[in-house]
């Protein structure tokens, strides 16, 4: 299977993955709106493939289901709450 692979120009290391190369039916107007212009990145064929930041399968099975897959960066690990739930567990 292979996909086109776009990174947004308005939220940082989000990318969004289709079937078709410019192709962008399937993906609803709203996400578009809030993607922003989509920057060319690669095409990638998924067998047999590993992905940094995303389940191979889960991608696969979205573009076949919905059509196109969005991959959004992990949470921001709050250190402050880290340090505090860490020091509250010292003293108990």
């Amino acid at each position: 299977m292979l996909c086109s692979i776009y990174k947004s120009s308005k939220k940082e290391n989000t990318y969004l993955y289709i079937n078709k190369k410019d192709d962008f039916s399937d993906v609803p107007d709203s996400l578009m709106g809030t993607f922003g212009t989509p920057q060319f990145v690669m095409v990638l064929k998924l067998e047999g493939r590993k992905l940094a930041l995303a389940d191979v399968e889960k991608v696969k099975e979205s573009l076949s289901t919905v059509g196109y897959y969005l991959q959004v960066p992990p949470p921001i690990t709050n250190l402050l709450h880290q340090y505090k739930a860490a020091k509250a567990s010292q003293t108990s």
